[in-house]
């Protein structure tokens, strides 16, 4: 990764995804978060202080080393003990169902084989656990989707990987994974064309 992937866009992202908006929904995305959770896409530790204390340990995954200073102040003042493991997770070095709980916050959009990702996270579910997701993706709005067709080849450039256009619930039932629960809404102040969220409930049955 060059200066800007490590230097730049990670300090963009971090004052942009810390606002106080995007700090609410990941408080409510986070509530029925529970037992040994394991969070892909760990990015700089924004889902920290938002995790409820039903949450016991807190396992985090993630290729890049972000802010590091930043995250390991975040790190030392949550109060469950954390792991982190720097690889990506389309192949999880952890056993079948180890984990109560798996959370993915604007995480699908970069990974590169996010079904790869969504099927290692099935696997590595206990039976009865719970993935908890909170993404952007396609619209339903055929004009919005078109403008993110278009648009995505610009937007993987500045984004570091990040995709526009991809549809999370289509991703997640392919994975295997059964959506007990899906939100869909336009997250208010920023471009549609970015602003489609998903937010919702899987798990292996």
């Amino acid at each position: 990764m060059g200066f800007y992937a490590t230097s730049v866009f990670p300090h963009f992202m971090d004052w942009t995804m810390g606002t106080r908006r995007f700090r609410e929904l990941r408080q409510e995305s986070l509530v029925s978060a529970r037992g040994a959770v394991l969070e892909i896409g760990f990015g700089t530790g924004l889902n920290l202080p938002h995790y409820p204390p039903a949450v016991t340990s807190l396992t985090v995954v993630d290729p890049a080393v972000l802010l590091p200073q930043k995250v390991i102040r975040r790190i030392a003042a949550a109060p469950m003990p954390v792991q982190v493991v720097h690889l990506s997770a389309e192949r999880l070095p952890f056993e079948e169902g180890r984990f109560d709980c798996v959370v993915s916050t604007w995480a699908l959009c970069t990974i590169p084989d996010a079904v790869a990702a969504l099927r290692e996270v099935r696997r590595v579910l206990k039976p009865e656990g719970t993935f908890l997701f909170l993404e952007h993706g396609r619209s339903d709005n055929a004009a919005v989707a078109r403008w993110q067709d278009r648009l995505n080849p610009l937007q993987q450039r500045i984004g570091c990987g990040c995709n526009l256009n991809r549809p999370i619930d289509v991703l997640v039932r392919k994975a295997g994974l059964h959506v007990h629960q899906i939100e869909r809404f336009v997250f208010s102040g920023v471009p549609r064309i970015v602003g489609e969220m998903y937010r919702g409930t899987a798990g292996p049955s």
